[in-house]
């Protein structure tokens, strides 16, 4: 079955910190719930991890402004630099995604929010990266600022934290998913747990539909019904 076809069966829910798994990380997702103006967070893992799920789900929280890698430097450079900061938090994702000019913003940036900090102008600041601060392969004086305040290495959810959360967002839409379901669903899906969520969701819509109970053949049958 292609991936992609899992993938492209429904959009993912819009990432929050409510609807973040939560898996070994719970001190990084506490973190950012209690997450005020003079804060900096630094979060770090691999791919797949959850960062920029926690990014956006931050920004959600506190109405603040999400820099992604395809973001222009520029539009970093103007919240570094601007006569006012409107936003409450700015979210910076994939750092070591950063060129010159975005290294040289955020900088700046790590600075304008130092010198606010104590004042009634501090904004929280919230980054990521795939790696360690001091091991991120970006400019020196920047690398010394990722590490300023909090910082919380992010673990993959375990195969066994992933079954419990389907089995989880089963119990809340009053479904009971067989472990042969389950272990489907972990062997032939990424790990993003948003697209894992949202797929049960259309499990449950499509069971409904057609009047039959949730089975391993149900399931690939929802699949070649949109592959067709």
């Amino acid at each position: 079955m292609a991936q992609q076809l899992i993938l492209d069966l429904l959009p993912a829910p819009p990432p929050s910190l409510d609807n973040f798994v939560v898996g070994r990380n719970a001190a990084a997702l506490d973190a950012l719930q209690r997450c005020e103006g003079g804060r900096a967070i630094y979060l770090w893992g691999p791919q797949g991890v959850g960062r920029s799920h926690l990014l956006h789900g931050a920004c959600q929280l506190m109405d603040g402004h999400y820099h992604g890698a395809d973001s222009p430097a520029s539009e970093l450079h103007a919240l570094a630099t601007g006569d006012t900061l409107t936003v409450r938090l700015v979210a910076v994702d994939d750092v070591q995604a950063l060129d010159t000019h975005g290294q040289a913003a955020l900088f700046a940036l790590y600075n304008r929010w130092r010198e606010s900090a104590a004042t009634r102008h501090a904004f929280a600041l919230v980054i990521a990266g795939d790696r360690a601060p001091m091991a991120m392969e970006v400019r020196e004086d920047l690398r010394t600022r990722l590490g300023w305040d909090l910082v919380f290495r992010l673990e993959q959810l375990s195969d066994d934290e992933r079954a419990q959360a389907l089995q989880s967002r089963a119990a809340q839409r009053g479904l009971d998913l067989s472990p042969e379901v389950i272990s489907w669903l972990l062997t032939h899906h990424e790990r993003d747990m948003s697209r894992l969520t949202s797929l049960v969701d259309a499990l449950d819509r499509y069971s409904l539909a057609r009047h039959r109970a949730i089975t391993l053949p149900l399931l690939k049958d929802l699949l070649a019904s949109h592959q067709a």
